[in-house]
């Protein structure tokens, strides 16, 4: 792992490949490990970055007085691109949608291209029933603590509360250890975590900032899965509608985390989205 050192503290990426920079992003309580069965299948000739994000799984705490609200996330998101000094980036969204925001903050300057997968978009902040629990479990005194005992409790997560509308087939028991090693281990990450559950989400200025993607100039993918229950299948079509230069791809028999779900059928799309573009950049 590397590690880059933001404002708002110390961020751990990998980076794999060479040519056009490829940006992969995870959801709460989720680490980069979850491209791991994707990214084998994706094309060479191109670079992907996976940082881990502060976002309950992260190894290394930030900086006490780091903004960590779902604001803050975002600019950190573009404090990364900017340290990496990375041009026409595509940024891959994937169950956390505070990325999708770069547009509406004025900090979307990096990114030529977009594939949007299952992610919280518009007034779905936190994210059905899972990102309810999730966020109900950061308010309690040791509530995530218990939470992420329970996640290493197959037939508990397994249901709607935790992981069972997320994915579809069984998370490896060592994925699901690492994923929460740190916030039972580390109290700078369950602050970290606490930070961002403590943001007040106000559906109308979450609309606002979605709706502000119709000013984005970019191509985008959105490879959107109409089974799951957690990321309503209309917001796939809603955004495909809202961003100019957009196409919508569905991914059936997957829920939110498509990647583990389905990890051939995203690397195809996904793939020939890149190479598209590689292509194109090369003419």
């Amino acid at each position: 792992m590397r590690v880059v050192d933001l404002p708002a503290g110390p961020v751990e990426y990998t980076d794999e490949g060479e040519g056009p920079p490829v940006v992969l992003l995870h959801g709460l309580l989720i680490d980069e490990t979850v491209w791991d069965t994707t990214i084998p299948l994706l094309p060479g000739g191109i670079r992907y970055i996976r940082p881990t994000l502060p976002l309950g799984a992260h190894r290394q705490p930030m900086n006490a007085d780091a903004d960590l609200s779902l604001t803050g996330q975002v600019h950190l998101i573009a404090d990364f691109l900017d340290a990496l000094d990375l041009r026409d980036v595509t940024l891959v969204h994937s169950d956390w949608g505070g990325s999708l925001f770069l547009t509406a903050i004025g900090r979307d300057e990096r990114v030529g291209a977009m594939v949007i997968m299952p992610c919280e978009a518009f007034d779905n902040f936190p994210p059905g029933l899972p990102g309810r629990m999730a966020t109900l479990a950061t308010k309690l005194p040791g509530g995530i603590t218990l939470a992420a005992r329970q996640l290493r409790i197959g037939w508990l997560r397994r249901t709607p509360l935790l992981f069972g509308w997320m994915v579809r087939r069984p998370i490896p028991e060592e994925v699901v250890r690492r994923w929460t090693q740190p916030s039972l281990t580390e109290p700078g990450v369950r602050r970290d975590l606490e930070k961002y559950t403590a943001t007040r989400f106000r559906a109308d200025d979450l609309i606002r900032d979605t709706n502000a993607l119709r000013d984005f100039r970019g191509e985008c993918l959105i490879l959107w899965s109409p089974e799951n229950r957690v990321m309503p299948p209309e917001h796939g079509r809603r955004l495909a509608e809202l961003i100019p230069q957009s196409r919508l791809v569905e991914i059936g028999d997957a829920y939110v985390l498509s990647m583990l779900d389905r990890p051939a059928d995203v690397a195809r799309e996904i793939g020939t989205f890149l190479v598209e573009r590689r292509d194109l950049a090369e003419t």
